[in-house]
């Protein structure tokens, strides 16, 4: 077995601790950013524009979405 430096591991075990440091660091930072997003989007959501607006004033006289598969043989 090989000692490297002055932990006394192994190559692998500190490949092994690099590793899980660097999968630390990148969960971390992705975390951040979805929390980030999250923020943006809540935002957003209270501050309508007014494009959004009309949208939701035509959908709301026509009774919404139609999501049937054959719409036009009635």
């Amino acid at each position: 077995m090989v000692v490297s430096g002055r932990t006394g591991k192994s190559g692998k075990a500190d490949a092994r601790a690099a590793r899980k440091a660097r999968l630390a660091a990148a969960l971390r930072e992705n975390l951040k950013r979805r929390k980030q997003q999250a923020r943006e989007r809540a935002v957003s959501h209270k501050i309508p524009s007014a494009e959004a607006s009309a949208e939701g004033a035509e959908t709301a006289g026509g009774g919404g979405p139609d999501f049937r598969r054959n719409r036009g043989g009635e």
